[in-house]
């Protein structure tokens, strides 16, 4: 059976971190995974880093896929998920870290539940990558009625597997927000999303960048439940409310 990991990154002028999150891929202990560094057209030194550290540690498992152009982090993703040769599909953001067991937690934990669809637990961290205490705890499972009020699945902690879940319902759309509508449009699928409650994944934050922007988040998920989802207004207020006390808790 394949058992091969493929992790996505997504990489954008991220050369102050990709050392430390290629690291982080490296020092996994389970070691049968691909890492798929797809770079978006970076206006800094990220390439050109990412082809030092290559060329340092001769890794077979690492390879740089190249965007013709700037296209953004769902075409990112969507291409990495073309070239990906593992059953499994991971996604990294370029300036998050893993815990060294990460992957052979996440996929045990897959294989316990025989599920299609599991996501961690973890920590918010400063821009140095140094865990702030504040970890999100994660429900045991959630459906697509239950994630629309409460998304707290985060991108870098989510694994698929592609032989109960096609490729083509792993598409991300080109939209803001493309991450969140994905679950979503797995879970209206009918799958269901396991949580394992474990501190496993650090999610570096840091002020200016669209995850930090308040409004911009607000609208981007008001968005998604209109025009995505295609709620009526109340449910599409129902679920916003929900959303916005559960979002202001994981960060207070």
């Amino acid at each position: 059976m394949n058992g091969m990991i493929s992790i996505i990154v997504p990489v954008y002028n991220v050369e102050k971190y990709i050392g430390e999150t290629i690291d982080c891929v490296i020092a996994q202990t389970y070691e049968d995974w691909e890492l798929l560094l797809v770079e978006d057209c970076s206006s800094d030194g990220t390439a050109e880093r990412i082809v030092q550290i290559m060329e340092e540690e001769k890794d077979p498992r690492i390879r740089l896929l190249r965007q013709l152009s700037n296209q953004g982090a769902a075409m990112a993703r969507n291409r990495g998920l073309k070239e990906a040769g593992g059953r499994y599909i991971a996604y990294l953001d370029a300036d998050d870290l893993w815990a060294p067991g990460k992957l052979e937690r996440e996929l045990q934990f897959m294989r316990e539940k025989d599920a299609a669809f599991v996501f961690t637990g973890y920590e918010f961290a400063d821009g140095q990558g140094q865990g702030t205490g504040k970890i999100v705890r994660v429900p045991a499972t959630l459906n697509y009625r239950q994630a629309l009020s409460n998304t707290t699945i985060f991108t870098s902690t989510v694994m698929f597997d592609t032989e109960k879940i096609g490729r083509d319902q792993l598409e991300m759309p080109r939209i803001k927000s493309e991450d969140t509508a994905l679950w979503f449009q797995v879970l209206r699928s009918g799958y269901l999303a396991w949580g394992l409650d474990e501190n496993l994944v650090r999610y570096r934050r840091m002020g200016g960048t669209l995850s930090s922007n308040k409004l911009e988040a607000l609208r981007r998920i008001w968005n998604l439940y209109r025009r995505r989802e295609g709620l009526s207004l109340w449910r599409s207020a129902y679920h916003f409310c929900f959303w916005a006390v559960r979002a202001v808790k994981r960060r207070v």
